[in-house]
């Protein structure tokens, strides 16, 4: 049985409650339907029911036959219905119990569904689809692969939801961004040590993961570590195609002496996801091994990143 309704429940939580309800039936009998709710007019759950069906949500073989979900009309979202029905797409006009800065202020941020925190990044919506639709639209198309976001590219998200402009879409990145950085910084780096090259390795696919997943370029990095083998910091040296040439011992040293670092590890990614080491990476390993021992900074390792997996050129000499 239902809960009954309360007098001071707003019209969006009124109509989520019930369309929520029919979302979870594999058969919808409107008989069955108007018996879960008494408390509700029964000419309002047949409006429901007959707008779902005139919009093609719901369809039926008969009139006598129980309605069920039409899956070809696509994904079904329970709060975009309601806020095009209610609000006419458009997010302020929403009751501020209803919109996802109220209740971020109002719950915390961790109460929010990642359709909401999108909806947020978006900021405004476009004429007849909200920011609250577009969040929706987007959490739908990348439910199952939200960690593919951050490489999705501006056409790939305006195909998804008219509202995501320019504007729009640099918040999301800016957003996503911002939010690894934070993860990133929360990791206490001074209490890694690295003893060996499994050490490194999983190190270095912890702290950058974003490489093995969304970097389209080359990236080069050192990790620079204490007279206890234990992490300092991580710079970046360069972008693009690894060679000689491009990583200059200058760079490379330059950050390890200003960390006053003991020895270094070396990190790159392959972009193409096979971590296998080149010509061209060894050379560079070796170069600046040399550069090192001149300088009394050793490097311990150099780790390439694949898409699954990593490889030391150390151990795999």
């Amino acid at each position: 049985m239902a809960p009954k309704k309360s007098g001071g429940i707003s019209r969006y939580q009124r109509y989520l409650r019930l369309i929520e309800h029919l979302h979870r039936l594999a058969k919808i009998d409107l008989v069955d339907f108007k018996a879960d709710w008494p408390d509700e007019p029964p000419g309002f759950l047949t409006r429901i029911v007959g707008e779902l069906e005139s919009q093609g949500w719901l369809v039926r073989e008969t009139e006598q036959a129980p309605y069920t979900w039409n899956r070809v009309r696509g994904e079904f979202s329970a709060p975009a219905w309601i806020d095009k029905k209610l609000y006419a797409g458009q997010i302020k006009t929403a009751p501020a119990d209803d919109r996802p800065r109220e209740r971020l202020l109002a719950l915390g941020v961790e109460k929010l569904k990642t359709s909401e925190l999108i909806a947020i990044l978006i900021r405004s919506g476009r004429p007849g689809e909200s920011a609250v639709v577009a969040g929706e639209k987007i959490a739908v198309a990348f439910r199952e692969k939200l960690d593919r976001l951050p490489a999705a590219g501006r056409g790939e998200l305006k195909h998804v939801s008219k509202a995501v402009a320019t504007s729009a879409y640099c918040q999301i990145m800016a957003g996503i961004e911002l939010g690894r950085r934070v993860a990133e910084a929360s990791e206490r780096p001074s209490l890694v040590k690295i003893s060996s090259s499994e050490d490194a390795i999983a190190y270095c696919r912890r702290r950058f993961d974003r490489l093995t997943k969304d970097a389209k370029r080359e990236e080069f990095h050192i990790v620079t570590l204490d007279t206890k083998n234990q992490v300092i910091d991580t710079h970046q040296i360069s972008v693009g195609t690894l060679d000689a040439s491009l990583v200059h011992p200058r760079e490379v040293f330059h950050a390890a002496i200003k960390d006053s670092a003991r020895s270094i590890l070396l990190v790159h990614n392959h972009p193409s996801g096979d971590p296998t080491p080149s010509p061209q990476d060894r050379q560079v390993t070796d170069r600046l091994s040399e550069s090192g021992n001149l300088l009394g900074i050793e490097v311990l390792d150099h780790i390439v990143l694949g898409r699954d997996n990593a490889i030391s050129v150390r151990a795999d000499q």
